[in-house]
């Protein structure tokens, strides 16, 4: 914990942080000694799960309300954030469900500047300071649905295979400059979002958040990406390596056709 404080620390900004997966990353982190930078549109709720984490973890925090699909507001916050986060986890994401025919244009929208153009810009900004200070993290949250085609999900799917090939290409590029960077390739995860959207039966391989988070942040610096959970390990190496892409696509299909 505290090799991870040293060298990742002392501050640490969390995209997404009001609940579900975006919490437990903060508390993992908090957890490890350091400081919180926690952004989500919902300032009320960061705020009391900071005001928990100072009590428990003796940590400082900051909350933000920012609403990451707003291009502008997010650039004038990187512009006035005057700590300098040395470890960037990027959780935030738009997942409407859907066939892609009943997706209105701004729904598209939303979902390509929330999960593609605000990793971008956070990446973009906090890996130039974490240049000059000789070292950094960064986590893009991906997920198994960017493996292959997912309908009903087919647009942010896409979304998440752009974030581990991102996440891929920064960490060969950045690691010359002591920064790590994962992509977290996560299967179902049992957040609030997930409870409302998934089927009455439970995704094979659904994990807790807290386990993600840990099992995320105990594989940064050890490669490009981590697939959280064993069985989800088996599936992504079945669907990407064993199986005809068009029959991958198909057994995804039926594994969220019955979302809503």
């Amino acid at each position: 914990m505290d090799d991870f404080k040293t060298k990742y620390g002392p501050w640490a900004l969390v995209a997404g942080a009001s609940e579900g997966l975006g919490a437990a990353f903060a508390e993992a982190l908090a957890r490890r000694g350091l400081n919180l930078i926690l952004i989500a549109r919902r300032l009320s709720k960061l705020e009391a799960l900071a005001a928990e984490w100072q009590a428990k973890y003796r940590i400082e925090t900051r909350s933000y309300p920012v609403d990451l699909a707003d291009i502008e507001a997010t650039r004038q916050f990187l512009a006035q954030l005057d700590s300098v986060p040395g470890l960037l986890v990027y959780n935030a994401a738009f997942a409407p469900i859907g066939y892609f025919k009943d997706l209105s244009e701004s729904d598209l929208q939303k979902i390509a500047t929330v999960n593609v153009m605000g990793p971008l810009l956070l990446a973009k900004a906090l890996s130039a300071k974490m240049i000059e200070r000789g070292k950094g993290g960064i986590v893009l949250m991906s997920s198994l649905s960017g493996s292959q085609g997912s309908a009903k999900i087919a647009t942010y799917a896409a979304t998440k295979a752009f974030n581990t090939i991102l996440a891929e290409g920064l960490w060969h590029e950045l690691r010359g400059n002591g920064i790590d960077v994962i992509a977290s390739c996560a299967g179902a995860i049992r957040t609030p979002g997930y409870e409302k959207a998934k089927d009455v039966r439970e995704a094979p391989g659904t994990m807790d958040a807290a386990s993600v988070a840990e099992k995320t942040l105990n594989a940064l610096g050890k490669g490009p990406v981590v697939v959280p959970g064993r069985m989800n390990q088996f599936f992504r190496f079945l669907m990407g390596r064993i199986l005809p892409r068009k029959l991958a696509i198909s057994i995804m299909e039926k594994n969220t056709k019955n979302l809503s």
